[in-house]
């Protein structure tokens, strides 16, 4: 696997220095063939643009050497793929850029010297730019990815924070978030005294006016579509849509708050995820699917937590693996994965953050039985990797089968997305009325 380049910004290149600079060599017909009998083709020319990171794809049949050099004045990116021939795949590059684009201002493609198909990449400002190859799955062939990091990435808590500032909490939500005195940011009601809860209220956390906090995470998105019904409906959507009704049921309670793991159509690593509720001080996290099996006719709503020792069932081992795939499918740059959070999640025992998962898992499941039919009446639980915080309740909820027909319209259906929002916003709230959550450490 091809190593990510962490470029730094050159005022120039010199013939020296492009002589130097090591292709990222992957196996290719010799170079003593003439170039019609040796060139690559590129099938396929993606762009996911988000205020995240910025993502270009090109796939192919097969591997491609390639290289990235980052330039200043003006800033851009310039790709460089080996053997590479330009069809009307590249040639439509330049005309897949949105002028909303958070991070690219233009594209150009051109035949640079014998055998060098050049993209260069004009930049509205300095990025972080990560390029990697990636092996055949799922119906892709092989994939070169080019990601643009903003140079500060985004921070959710901060997201979080500004939200409040901005005034988007609702009538009946606490402040805005204040500074300690020594100037670090808390989230409203840190450092309140406790108080008490009046039957009929929305939950309240065990510390007075600390609003309770539930990380909303819509499963698939970007180059993992998830899994898609007859009908062409794509899982992606459809926890997106749900995930966004979902928040806003979550915001418009006094005293909760919420946040997406994602909020448009991008890929997002099951570990980042993860790591996003954690960097909110989370006291909940849900991730949102839409089930898919072997044959039309399974159907029903399903909740599963986390297990240590085995799935409960076959059929929740095989959706656990299932769903783990998600970060071969998306694309996930292995170099640049962080073994700090996963020995964390390896390490730490997590008998208590599954007891939790199963009490939650249950009330959700209760709310959702109220509305639509259950595939098992039991919180199941498998080794799913996005349930592995070791200090967040965290469960998995299957709306229901869009490789069921039938259950397929549903999820298509807005109003069936606003009633799976609402069951699932009702087990919330009666989960922490019944359990509030307490007071915890910041995460590292």
């Amino acid at each position: 696997m091809p190593r990510a380049i962490r470029s730094q910004p050159l005022n120039h290149v010199s013939l020296e220095r492009r002589r130097a600079f090591a292709w990222f060599t992957l196996p290719f017909v010799s170079l003593l063939l003439p170039l019609s009998a040796r060139a690559a083709t590129i099938a396929s020319a993606r762009l996911w643009p988000a205020t995240e990171y910025t993502r270009l794809i090109l796939e192919g049949p097969a591997p491609v050497a390639h290289q990235v050099l980052a330039m200043k004045n003006p800033p851009r990116l310039v790709v460089d793929l080996r053997d590479v021939e330009l069809n009307a795949q590249l040639a439509q590059l330049p005309g897949l850029v949105h002028p909303d684009d958070p991070y690219i201002k233009a594209i150009r493609v051109v035949m640079f010297g014998p055998g060098v198909l050049r993209i260069v990449v004009d930049l509205k400002s300095e990025v972080n730019p990560q390029l990697f190859a990636l092996k055949p799955i799922a119906g892709y062939g092989y994939r070169v990815v080019l990601d643009l990091y903003p140079l500060t990435p985004p921070d959710p808590l901060m997201a979080l924070l500004e939200g409040d500032r901005r005034g988007e909490a609702r009538p009946g939500s606490e402040p805005p978030a204040s500074a300690t005195p020594s100037g670090k940011e808390t989230l409203p009601g840190k450092e309140t005294p406790p108080g008490k809860e009046t039957p009929g209220e929305a939950p309240a956390a065990t510390e007075a006016k600390r609003p309770i906090i539930v990380a909303i995470d819509p499963g698939h998105g970007g180059e993992d579509p998830g899994a898609i019904g007859r009908r062409g409906t794509r899982e992606k959507d459809v926890t997106l849509s749900i995930a966004k009704k979902l928040k806003g049921l979550v915001d418009a309670e006094p005293r909760m708050r919420s946040m997406l793991t994602r909020d448009d159509d991008y890929f997002v690593p099951l570990g980042v995820r993860v790591q996003k509720a954690r960097r909110v001080q989370a006291d909940l996290f849900i991730s949102i699917h839409a089930d898919a099996f072997t044959t039309p006719t399974a159907r029903g709503s399903s909740v599963f937590a986390l297990s240590e020792h085995g799935a409960t069932s076959a059929a929740a081992r095989w959706l656990a693996q299932s769903e783990n795939q998600a970060d071969l499918i998306g694309g996930v740059n292995l170099d640049m994965k962080d073994t700090v959070l996963a020995r964390t999640l390896l390490d730490l025992s997590q008998a208590a953050q599954i007891n939790d998962s199963l009490r939650v898992g249950r009330s959700v499941l209760d709310g959702i039985g109220e509305i639509h039919p259950l595939h098992r009446g039991i919180v199941e639980q498998a080794g799913f990797a996005v349930l592995k915080a070791p200090d967040i309740p965290s469960i998995l909820v299957e709306t229901a089968f869009i490789s069921n027909p039938d259950e397929e319209l549903k999820l298509r259906s807005e109003a069936q997305q606003r009633r799976f929002a609402a069951s699932i916003h009702t087990g919330i709230k009666r989960y922490f009325a019944q359990n509030p959550p307490l007071a915890r450490a910041k995460p590292s």
